[in-house]
């Protein structure tokens, strides 16, 4: 199994293996979650529990125990940093984006992805704090 350190930096994985190539499946649903629990209204769940600025525990725990093929983290070559992304409504559903909750603390994971070349929105999302531009450019990895 291959083990993430920075479970942010996983989501940004996930968003691109399973919201935007659809090869991790079957993708994950926080309403499907919630349902089979009798809860039908994941917004309202998430404000009545006071739930708005965190990950729900269901989304970690599923995205936490999400193992990831050597093989299929090999066909990332792009990353993307957005606040808009499904992974973080997946987590989050009344998340705002105006926090810092799902901002990667660390490049340790780079090493998971050996095809990586880019990665958007590093400058303009304000969620590319840690990436240091000359550690991705030593890795063969541009930025945008």
């Amino acid at each position: 199994m291959t083990a993430f350190r920075d479970f942010n930096f996983k989501l940004l994985v996930i968003e691109k293996l399973m919201y935007a190539d659809e090869t991790l499946t079957p993708a994950f649903s926080i309403e499907d979650c919630l349902m089979e629990k009798g809860i039908d209204d994941p917004q309202g769940y998430a404000y009545e529990n006071e739930l708005d600025h965190t990950v729900l525990a269901e989304a970690r725990a599923h995205f936490e125990a999400l193992e990831i093929s050597a093989e299929l983290l090999a066909t990332v070559e792009e990353l993307t940093l957005d606040g808009g992304h499904a992974v973080y409504q997946e987590c989050s559903p009344v998340w705002d984006g105006e926090d810092d909750l799902y901002n990667v603390r660390s490049l340790d994971d780079l090493d998971l992805l050996p095809n990586l070349r880019l990665i958007s929105g590093v400058e303009g999302s304000g969620m590319g704090a840690p990436f240091d531009l000359e550690v991705l450019a030593a890795r063969g990895i541009a930025t945008d």
